[in-house]
């Protein structure tokens, strides 16, 4: 089965989970309200520009995980389920993702937020397989620590090989869709590559290499 592949944030939602959940804590007052405010503002702008450190980040972004209870994060991630990525959901987005359902595509969400936050978006569109950043777990608890290669940037492409290998799987006839200039390496090794209401960088790049430009939002 080709694979069909979909970054998540600003491409199947409406909006970044990752910068969102940053905001959700300040808001539930689980972190200092205005260092940790600051401080995901200034990481998402690098990101944008496609300049994240991505390990000075995960210390800061991973902390959190380790500074609260399981039980008290779980119900803090269906709290922000429910109001913050709801209104997010895009059903041009659902529309999609059930059309590579049905052509018998191998779902699979590659994304550089950590797997604590976009796994149950994930399920809600019905995907099961993701590669995403892996915050490293000891005895059940958070460590803040991350494990293995976080999936960004080239890191993407290394996770996705390693994933094929394990899997029996290829390339041929894969699709990937993603907004952001920051998955530029994985866009140019699948043989689809779809860029989704994109960054003016990734823009500039599709326009060059006359990729498919798609706009999810306005449908």
């Amino acid at each position: 089965m080709p694979l069909a592949l979909f970054d998540l944030d600003n491409t199947l939602l409406a909006g970044d989970s990752d910068y969102a959940w940053g905001e959700f804590l300040v808001h539930e007052n689980k972190v200092d309200p205005h260092h940790y405010a600051r401080m995901n503002e200034q990481f998402y702008d690098d990101y944008q520009r496609g300049e994240l450190d991505i390990f000075e980040y995960l210390n800061f972004a991973l902390a959190p995980l380790a500074a609260l209870e399981p039980q008290e994060l779980a119900e803090l991630h269906r709290k922000f389920m429910n109001e913050v990525v709801s209104k997010m959901w895009l059903p041009a987005a659902e529309a999609l993702v059930e059309q590579h359902r049905a052509a018998g595509d191998r779902l699979m969400v590659i994304s550089a937020t950590n797997r604590f936050i976009v796994e149950p978006i994930c399920h809600r569109f019905g995907i099961n397989e993701v590669i995403a950043t892996e915050p490293e777990q000891i005895a059940g608890r958070y460590t803040g620590q991350v494990a293995g290669v976080p999936s960004y940037q080239q890191g993407k492409v290394t996770r996705l090989q390693s994933w094929l290998a394990e899997n029996d799987e290829t390339l041929k006839g894969s699709s990937f869709y993603s907004d952001s200039i920051n998955d530029l390496p994985l866009l140019e090794v699948v043989e689809k590559p779809v860029v989704v209401n994109p960054d003016k960088l990734l823009l500039a790049e599709a326009n060059q290499r006359d990729w498919p430009v798609l706009d999810l939002r306005s449908v």
